[in-house]
């Protein structure tokens, strides 16, 4: 397990970070899974056990019965081994106008609320779970600063933030020197490259670190979907779990048949997901993967990605079947500006420029 600079912080969390939206299963989420405590301290000694240092939640989970379990699970000192996220804008309980959003009223309650169900002192990661483009950011700001002097958290991430949203609160953070971003929470995949466009950019250039939320598509690369057979019983698909969407059915199954064909080459153990996972893994700005899993076995499976490296070949498989088409103004400077062009630029406009 290699451990990786997150953004532009002296925070260094493994390359895969556990994910628990399946721990509980209440309301929606059921669709998820639904591990329970014993599941759950099962999986959390199992990534423990393969070097991971991280994991990951959010209040909404179940409706906060998430952050219940891992409080619950995380005893026996396996605490004190985790770097440990959650996030906030979402209402768990009350459906008060105020119960939702980044406004400071939001996020103080929601810290002090998920501290109790964590049962913890601090949340290393705290994660804004989405925009909120009714609050101020310098308000949202100064109550994650608040927090941060206040010793309830360590970090400030982002997520399913624009590059425009996260450039903002990195400025108005540095105006007024408050604490700043310094990782966005993205959904980012072989079949859904929309984040190099902005958000991969922005991370190389800023230091806003990549941990990426669902890095299989809810198991679409999973390779059990397959062109012409019926979706697999038992999976999120399968339960009417509809995120993240597929906008191209025929180019996700073109996907697929390469990662499985990569895997199949590589012979032995190797299989569709970890091939994701490791071209993943390599991108620009990519701090940590979020895995979860429904079962032992499928967690078990998706660990091994940390220790799989990819040939310039399959890359370039894998590149050929997924690069996604230079919008403007990023075709006009791949033809204009490829002299003068930074990293950063290069996280999107450099695989085409040997095309």
């Amino acid at each position: 397990m290699d451990y990786r600079l997150l953004g532009r912080s002296g925070l260094k969390l493994s390359t895969l970070t556990l994910g628990t939206m399946t721990f509980g299963g209440s309301g929606a989420f059921a669709k998820t899974g639904n591990t329970d405590v014993a599941g759950a301290q099962r999986q959390i000694d199992m990534c423990i056990d393969a070097g991971v240092n991280s994991i990951d939640t959010a209040d909404i989970y179940s409706s906060g019965m998430s952050e219940e379990i891992i409080g619950e699970a995380l005893t026996g000192g396996r605490r004190e081994k985790l770097i440990l996220g959650t996030k906030v804008r979402f209402p768990t309980g009350t459906k008060g106008p105020n119960e939702r959003g980044l406004s400071r009223h939001h996020i103080v309650r929601a810290c002090e609320d998920s501290l109790r169900r964590l049962r913890t002192d601090h949340i290393d990661i705290y994660w804004c779970h989405e925009w909120d483009g009714m609050t101020p950011v310098e308000e949202m700001l100064s109550a994650f600063d608040m927090l941060t002097r206040a010793g309830k958290i360590g970090y400030l991430g982002v997520s399913n933030f624009s590059g425009w949203h996260i450039m903002k609160m990195v400025a108005a953070a540095e105006r007024a020197g408050l604490i700043r971003p310094v990782a966005q929470q993205i959904h980012y995949t072989l079949q859904a490259r929309e984040a190099e466009y902005e958000l991969l950019p922005i991370g190389v250039d800023q230091g806003v670190g990549g941990v990426i939320w669902s890095p299989l598509a809810g198991g679409l690369l999973s390779g059990k979907y397959r062109r012409g057979k019926p979706e697999p019983e038992g999976t999120r698909k399968a339960a009417n779990w509809n995120e993240p969407p597929v906008r191209d059915v025929e180019a996700l199954y073109d996907i697929v048949e390469v990662l499985v064909d990569v895997a199949e080459a590589r012979g032995g153990d190797v299989t569709p997901a970890q091939v994701a996972l490791a071209w993943l893994l390599a991108r620009p700005s990519v701090t940590s993967l979020v895995i979860g899993a429904r079962t032992d076995a499928q967690l078990a499976d998706n660990l091994k990605a940390a220790d799989l490296t990819l040939s310039d070949d399959e890359f370039a498989r894998l590149e050929a079947v997924s690069r996604p088409p230079l919008l403007y103004p990023y075709w006009h400077q791949l033809d204009s500006a490829s002299d003068r062009l930074s990293p950063a630029d290069l996280a999107l406009i450099g695989p085409h420029r040997a095309v």
